[in-house]
Order: C-alpha cells, then sequence, then structure tokens
C-alpha cells in the first residue's frame, strides 16, 4: 500500500512538472495549474471512513436537559448497503458519552472511542455486521461541549427563560452528534427534539411557527448538508412574517426590532435570484441570537443565526444577512470540499453579497465596502505576515486546528480575486459563468484544483490575455496581496478624508460635514484618523456625536478602540459594558488585544473577562484567553 502510494505521488509529481515545463516558462505563474504540490483532496480534519462507508440519512431523538446542560438521545444513521464491504464504520466524536450502538435487527454493536487526537477528537469505531441497513448511536453530551453555549434566563434579553444554541463549524458538529464531521461529506435528516414545556426548537431543517403544547417538535431536512450546516436552537421565541417565503424568530423581547430591521429580507432574496439563480431551500428565516453569539451570523441552511449587534435601528447593517442570504448559493448549495478550500466558500460568499447590496444601493456604496475589505485584508497579511503560506487562498492545514484558516484572507482576498476576474472578462460573461458554476454544482462539494480546471475550461480557455492578466497561481498558491489587486472607487471616502484633515488642522467637531454619513463612513472616519488623538479631541468628537452611547455596535468597537489608544477615560465604563455584554468575537479580539499593551489594560481586561466569561460562547472564551493567557508567557 505505501509503494502504490508512493509511486502514485511521484507520477502525478513528474507529470505535474512536465506540465508546467510544456507551457511558455516566462508565464508560466499566470497559468491555472497546481503549483509546488499535489492538490489532495483528503480531508484531514474528519476520522470518519466516508466514502468507504456511505451514510445517507441521520435520525436523531434527542432531549434538552436544561438543569444538567447536556443533551441526550440517539443517532441514528442508515448506510447504503449497495456497496457496502467495510468491516467497521468511523464517525467522528468529541467528548461524548457513549453508551451503547445498535443494529437494525435490536441486535448490540461492539464499538469503543479511540485515543484522542488534538484538534479532532475521538474516532467512534463501530464494527459492522453483513447487511446492517442502520446502527443507532445512544449517546449524551458532555456540559462544556464546544458547539454548545446554555444561557441562564438572566443571560438573555427576556430574562424569564433560558436559552440554548449550537455553533459547529468549523469541527465542532462531533461534540453533540456523532457524525462524519467534514464540509466535503452530505446527508439528509429528521429530528424528533424534546425540551421543557413553553420553548421553542428550531434547527437547519423546516421549522415551527408557534410553540408545541407538550414540548416535543420534529424536523426534516431533505435535502443533503455537511455537519457543519447542522444547528438547533431552544429559548422563547417567537416569530414574525415578513412575506410568503421569509421571516424572523427572535426572543419576545426584540421580536419587533428585529422585524423592522429585517423588513426589506424578502426583497433581498428576489434581489438575490436575479443575479444567480433560484433560491433552492424553500423557506430564509433569520432567527437573532442573544448577545453572547460569538458570530456575525451562520449560514445554517432555511434558518441563519445572526448576532443582535446589527440591530442598528436603522438597517445599516443589513449587508451581514446579505452574507448569509448568498451563503444560501456559494457554502450551502456548493461547498467546500475540506477546510483548505474554505476561500470557495467565504471568497465567494463576499462577492455575492456585495453584488447584492450594489443591486439594492449603488456602486458608490458598495465601493465602501470594497474599500474596508481591502483595509481589513492588509491587516490579516501583516498579522500572519506577508510571506506567509496562511495568507495563500488554497491553504495547508494538516495537523493544525480548521479554525487557523477562518481569517479575512479566506474572505476579501478571495473575493478580490473574484472581482478581479470579473473586471478582467466582462461582468455580463462571469455573471453567465457563475450561473452555470452554481447550476452545474448545486448540492455538492468542490475543492480547489477542481474547481480552477472549471475556472479554465469554461471561462478562460483561449483568452491568454485574460490568464495573463489575472494571474491565477499568485492568488492562489501565492502569498500576500498581489499587485493586480482591484481598487475600488473611492468618491465617498475622500470625502470623508477631506474632513478628516480638517479635524487633524484644528477644525472644532461640530463644524466638520458628517451629514447624513453611513455607518461605512463613520468607520472609515474613525480608522483613518491618526492616534493617539489628544483628549481633547476626543471630548470634541464624543460630545457632538455622542459616540460613547452609539447604538451601531460597529462603530462603538471601533470608537472605543481609539479610546483606549488615546487613554479616553470618559469611554471606560461603556467598554467594560460592551465587552461584558457582546459575546462577538470580531468586537472582543481588538478591544482585549488592545487592552493587554499596558500594566493597566491587563488588569481591567482580566477583572472584565471574569465578569462577562459566562457570556461568551466556548468558541470566544478560547479565543480571548489566547490572549489573555498566551502560552510563551
Amino acid at each position: 500500500m505505501f509503494m502504490n502510494r508512493f509511486l502514485y505521488c511521484m507520477l502525478t509529481s513528474i507529470i505535474l512538472w512536465s506540465a508546467c515545463q510544456s507551457n511558455n516558462s516566462k508565464d508560466s505563474k499566470n497559468q491555472v495549474l497546481l503549483k509546488n504540490e499535489v492538490d489532495s483532496t483528503k480531508d484531514w480534519h474528519t476520522q470518519s471512513n466516508f466514502p468507504k462507508v456511505n451514510l445517507k440519512h441521520l435520525s436523531l431523538d434527542i432531549s434538552v436537559d436544561f438543569d444538567k446542560k447536556i443533551i441526550k438521545g440517539n443517532a441514528t444513521w442508515f448506510l447504503d448497503t449497495t456497496a457496502q464491504n467495510a468491516k467497521r464504520l468511523f464517525l467522528d466524536t468529541r467528548d461524548l458519552q457513549i453508551d451503547s450502538v445498535v443494529f437494525n435487527d435490536g441486535t448490540k454493536a461492539d464499538f469503543r472511542l479511540e485515543n484522542p487526537v488534538e484538534f479532532l477528537g475521538s474516532a467512534l469505531r463501530i464494527d459492522l455486521k453483513d447487511h446492517a441497513k442502520s446502527v443507532t448511536i445512544f449517546y449524551q453530551t458532555q456540559k462544556d461541549a464546544t458547539a454548545l453555549q446554555w444561557l441562564n434566563p438572566t443571560q438573555t434579553f427576556g430574562k424569564n427563560a433560558p436559552f440554548l444554541y449550537t455553533q459547529s463549524e468549523s469541527i465542532y458538529a462531533r461534540s453533540w452528534i456523532p457524525c462524519p464531521d467534514g464540509p466535503g461529506i452530505r446527508f439528509t435528516y429528521d429530528a424528533t427534539v424534546k425540551v421543557p414545556t413553553g420553548l421553542m426548537v428550531l434547527m437547519s431543517a423546516e421549522n415551527p411557527q408557534q410553540k408545541s403544547q407538550d414540548g416535543i417538535y420534529h424536523f426534516k431536512m431533505d435535502q443533503a448538508i455537511p455537519a457543519y450546516l447542522m444547528a438547533l436552537a431552544v429559548g422563547d421565541i417567537s416569530f414574525k412574517s415578513i412575506d410568503d417565503r421569509t421571516g424572523v424568530y427572535a426572543e419576545p423581547a426584540i421580536i419587533d426590532k428585529a422585524y423592522h430591521e429585517f423588513e426589506d429580507v424578502g426583497k433581498m432574496v428576489h434581489t438575490a435570484e436575479s443575479l444567480y439563480g433560484p433560491y433552492r431551500w424553500g423557506r430564509y428565516d433569520i432567527l437573532v441570537l442573544p448577545s453572547g453569539f460569538p458570530l456575525g451570523g451562520m449560514e445554517n441552511p432555511r434558518l441563519t443565526f445572526c448576532t443582535p449587534t446589527i440591530l442598528a435601528g436603522d438597517k445599516s447593517l443589513v449587508n451581514l444577512i446579505a452574507h448569509e442570504l448568498a451563503h444560501s448559493w456559494s457554502g450551502n448549495l456548493v461547498t467546500n470540499a475540506t477546510w483548505n478550500d474554505f476561500w470557495l466558500n467565504e471568497g465567494f460568499t463576499v462577492y455575492f453579497e456585495r453584488r447584492i447590496m450594489e443591486a439594492t444601493y449603488g456602486k458608490d456604496y458598495v465601493d465602501m465596502l470594497w474599500e474596508l475589505g481591502y483595509q481589513d485584508l492588509e491587516a490579516a497579511v501583516a498579522d500572519l505576515g506577508k510571506d506567509s503560506k496562511d495568507t495563500w487562498l488554497r491553504l495547508y492545514l494538516k495537523d493544525r486546528d480548521p479554525d487557523i484558516g477562518l481569517t479575512d484572507i479566506a474572505y476579501e482576498k478571495g473575493s478580490a480575486f473574484l472581482h478581479l476576474v470579473e473586471l478582467t472578462v466582462g461582468r455580463e460573461i462571469f455573471d453567465k459563468f457563475l450561473n452555470n458554476y452554481f447550476s452545474n454544482h448545486a448540492f455538492q462539494t468542490i475543492n480547489t484544483a477542481q474547481f480552477l480546471d472549471y475556472l479554465n475550461k469554461d471561462l478562460l480557455d483561449g483568452h491568454e490575455d485574460w490568464k495573463n492578466q489575472i494571474k491565477v497561481n499568485e492568488w492562489v498558491y501565492g502569498p500576500g496581496i498581489p499587485d493586480n489587486c482591484p481598487q475600488p472607487d473611492r468618491v465617498r471616502f475622500i470625502k470623508v478624508e477631506e474632513q478628516i484633515k480638517n479635524f487633524q488642522n484644528g477644525m472644532a467637531a461640530k463644524l466638520l460635514k458628517t451629514t447624513d454619513w453611513s455607518t461605512y463612513e463613520w468607520m472609515h472616519f474613525l480608522r483613518q484618523i491618526p492616534y493617539p488623538i489628544t483628549i481633547e479631541k476626543m471630548k470634541d468628537l464624543d460630545e457632538t456625536f455622542h459616540l460613547t452611547q452609539t447604538g451601531n455596535d460597529e462603530i462603538a468597537d471601533i470608537w472605543f478602540l481609539q479610546a483606549l489608544r488615546s487613554n479616553y477615560t470618559e469611554a471606560f465604563p461603556q467598554i467594560k459594558y460592551f465587552l461584558i455584554n457582546t459575546g462577538r468575537e470580531k468586537f472582543l479580539e481588538p478591544l482585549y488585544k488592545e487592552l493587554m499593551k499596558t500594566p493597566e489594560g491587563k488588569k481591567m481586561a482580566k477583572e472584565i473577562y471574569k465578569i462577562a466569561k459566562e457570556n461568551y460562547h466556548p468558541l470566544a472564551q478560547k479565543d480571548v484567553e489566547s490572549i489573555l493567557f498566551p502560552k510563551n508567557t
């Protein structure tokens, strides 16, 4: 076996080397070819033996115990016996208690949990019998399961009922379901979930719109999805319809506010369909979670989970919903095969999101998003290192935590690459290509090599000038920001920068021309002011624009960062409140990092975290603790 694999790799390398030599050496970097190494299709982050054992359908029967903070029940996996020849089934688990495993005929199966592997958890090995049609695994989660956040009533908006939600991306579904936990492995599912009466249950499936009288809920998802899109939420939740296929779920205390923020989502779905084809998931609903949710949004099929930090009151942050909606095509419909190929998920989605926003608000508006995104890309490259392989689009994460790859490289470099392709070949041609791409790969997975092959054959072949302009390999298999990265028009930001100069030159804040500024103009203003700013100037800005008390969390986060850099202590109580009551990692990370730069800040950060920790999701806790308690100190 080793010799066969060795010969295969050697032969593949020779073929690739020969192919590269046959191209014009001057332009070889510009060809759609693999660079330096074979593009493996192996998913290094699952210990399951799919597709050797093909699991077609999952049937869940679980109970949610808020007192013990566990999920308990069984997961039945239906086997595809047509090609069944494996003697064992391996599934991913992470800190699960496995009580027993039973075949469809009622006989017990021999099983064991293998030794845990760093980042991956423990493989569940089940010895199979001939002609077995299914295996049922009786199990329960552990109290500190990575995917689960259990909230006490005081941590919710309503303050009268507990709340539970899951976050399964990237490889955390295995901490609440024994499963083949890889993005390239798709399956359908149904579920029965039992909870205390008075609570509603929602999943990434067909969902109820009213509470069950007996606390028992049934779900069905007939379209195959990967494990990272398995989602569950339980709490005192209400529903409000937007139109015949969109609606919003939230706690009763904030349902009206959420509805007002999202009342145009139905139109957004139509806009997305006009760009890249029909929405294929039935309904598109949104669930607003409590403040501890660590992400902006999570694109669970049929039910986006989102942060309450986008409830600004003026619909100014709904581009996040455009992003999660776009995932219904890029990510959910066509899925990256492994976490090495994560850019195929997020790069496409950011590009699609901005096309939705351009169609809705105009080019000068979306140009601000492109510019802010470029700033984020520059910051990510500076943080990772301009020569780091982690700034490639196609990543290499073997033996590493896949969350390492969840950076702005995938989002912003990926979307900039697609924007470059559009600008090179023309929007009409590129839109036709993307429509075909989504249609031809619907409900399938794809890796980087397969996508580049499709890009070449379906778009670039016969157009050497396009290939030379785009320089595909420099983007996908090269570090940093290529020198042909598109630069957006800066019409609105140029005007903002004029006001920055005026303010630097002594103009009072009340005389600045800020009327009708959007969130993004304010973000650019606060990002670009050279720091530290004098206390007098900080106070002038604050008294004029009430930035410390802003209800817009995107603006607040940047303002608080400036306040820490400038030692503007009048904002410190609100910074403390913000960090205690906001669990979104995007906001937590820069503020905690800034606090850790001074002895006084370190003390403040640790005092805040001691209070805030229970409001943070386990993933956010891990992130913050890596900042507060670095291993090398």
